[in-house]
């Protein structure tokens, strides 16, 4: 008899990040003051005027049928309109395709530009999904390690330098999860250019464009990179709706119109109710991330500043997103009550099982020796979390 799992199926790892989060709920409803910082969604509720568009969505009978599979026409064109807006970039309501979240536009995309052996430039450190969605399509990600001297940012040199005539597509994500790395202007520009010049694709993550602190700009690498560009975006980050499932994918009408073909085997249109408030959400103003972004960059400078007082971990800067991404390396091989780590991914059992808070290792994101933290908590949990660390290392 042969194996019961498909190889294909068999060689997907778990998502990491749900997997810490997951474990974390379990421990909190067993009773125990676990804190955590595995999740990459906002602790905000969903913006009150997207939730009655909602609500009475719900009444109304046209909700309760199919849609067309690349979503509600008005969702589509809304969603057009709030990329030039926000971006910039000019793209017809033809060129949107409706996800059931990003991981769906993330999947729908590899799917749609890979054959079997195509190779994928994979800036480490990586949102875990990435990967495992390139190898189900076939194709094979080749890591361009980053780390923190350089803010986790790719330069042009690294990327030629991990070419070769397999390289069909660049994976661009910026803001990074899970650094909150920012690229400057003229960096987005050079890397576009530059897979412009060697007709490669360029899938752009941009599903947190809205969440850049300080003196950081964020500019859509869409603008500089040709003809061949992906970008995939969604309502989560911005408008805190994590679990409302809905994204989307903007490109070439022939590769979305293939991915809406393989999304209407797959799951077919998004729940209607969420598009209808999705459509609220995309055609409203933008006061509600701000707001948000105000107590995200509040909680980084304290994050940050906790960390960074830590001995042992060094902390750069995120300038996006809602993450931390400190280096730990420097506590490794040192007890910690007894206990020593050898990798950041014991270093995270450690702090789990000692002070009850859930980080998620940097094994997740193709860099052992760093931890992910969330900024999108409570400012007190977010202080008593990063303390409870801060107190273990003391005591050695």
């Amino acid at each position: 008899m042969g194996a019961r799992i498909s190889d294909r199926i068999a060689a997907i790892a778990e998502s990491a990040t749900l997997a810490v989060d997951a474990k974390a709920k379990a421990l909190k409803a067993a009773g125990r003051p676990v804190i955590g910082f595995g999740a990459g969604e906002p602790d905000f509720p969903t913006p009150d005027y997207i939730v009655e568009a909602a609500v009475a969505a719900c009444r109304d009978p046209r909700n309760h049928r199919y849609t067309p599979v690349a979503g509600l026409p008005e969702l589509r064109e809304a969603v057009a309109v709030k990329t030039r807006r926000d971006t910039g970039f000019e793209v017809a309501a033809s060129q949107v395709l409706v996800t059931n979240g990003g991981k769906q536009a993330v999947y729908n995309a590899f799917a749609a530009l890979l054959d079997p052996g195509d190779e994928v430039l994979l800036i480490a450190p990586y949102w875990t999904t990435y990967p495992e969605a390139i190898k189900l399509a076939g194709g094979v990600p080749v890591e361009v390690v980053t780390d923190e001297t350089t803010g986790y940012l790719a330069s042009v040199d690294q990327l030629a330098a991990a070419r070769t005539a397999r390289t069909k597509v660049l994976l661009f994500v910026s803001p990074s999860n899970p650094t909150g790395a920012v690229y400057p202007p003229a960096e987005v520009e050079a890397i576009g250019r530059w897979a412009a010049e060697h007709d490669l694709w360029v899938v752009t993550d941009e599903i947190y464009e809205h969440l850049v602190y300080g003196g950081a700009e964020n500019v859509s690498i869409a603008h500089s990179a040709g003809e061949k560009v992906v970008v995939l975006n969604g309502v989560a980050k911005t408008y805190a709706m994590t679990g409302w499932r809905v994204g989307w994918m903007i490109g070439p009408a022939d590769v979305i119109k293939a991915a809406t073909n393989l999304q209407s085997h797959a799951t077919s249109n998004v729940n209607n109710v969420a598009q209808r408030a999705a459509v609220a959400a995309v055609s409203g103003d933008l006061s509600a991330v701000a707001r948000m972004r105000a107590a995200f960059d509040r909680r980084r400078a304290t994050i940050v500043s906790m960390l960074s007082d830590i001995p042992g971990v060094l902390c750069p800067e995120p300038l996006g997103a809602f993450y931390a991404y400190p280096s730990v390396k420097g506590l490794l091989g040192t007890p910690l009550r007894g206990k020593v780590a050898q990798s950041s991914a014991e270093l995270a059992g450690i702090i789990l099982d000692e002070v009850e808070v859930a980080v998620v290792p940097g094994e997740a994101f193709g860099t052992p020796g760093y931890l992910r933290m969330s900024y999108a908590l409570g400012d007190d949990d977010l202080a008593e979390g990063v303390g409870r660390i801060a107190k273990l290392v003391a005591e050695g």
